[in-house]
């Protein structure tokens, strides 16, 4: 199941989040920095989400709240929530 996430505050504007259980399977941004986004869903490829979160969770970027990795957090979160219902 791919679960899209609408991103807040940040340069992206949407992820889509492919999961096998609680491990991610694969991460595609909509916006952003392409190259260092490209990076980030290679890295996470493969990753159970609470090592996801606890590692992304609290990123900001610049003067703003959040980040690209804050939002990829929430968003494999999310999926795998929505995943169980």
């Amino acid at each position: 199941m791919t679960y899209t996430y609408k991103t807040k505050g940040t340069c992206s504007r949407f992820i889509d989040v492919e999961l096998d259980g609680d491990t991610i399977k694969s991460v595609k941004f909509h916006g952003g920095c392409d190259g260092n986004l490209k990076g980030i869903s290679a890295i996470v490829r493969g990753m159970k989400i609470d090592d996801v979160e606890k590692r992304f969770t609290g990123i900001t970027c610049g003067f703003k709240p959040t980040s690209c990795p804050d939002q990829l957090a929430k968003a494999v979160r999310e999926a795998y929530e929505a995943q169980k219902k």
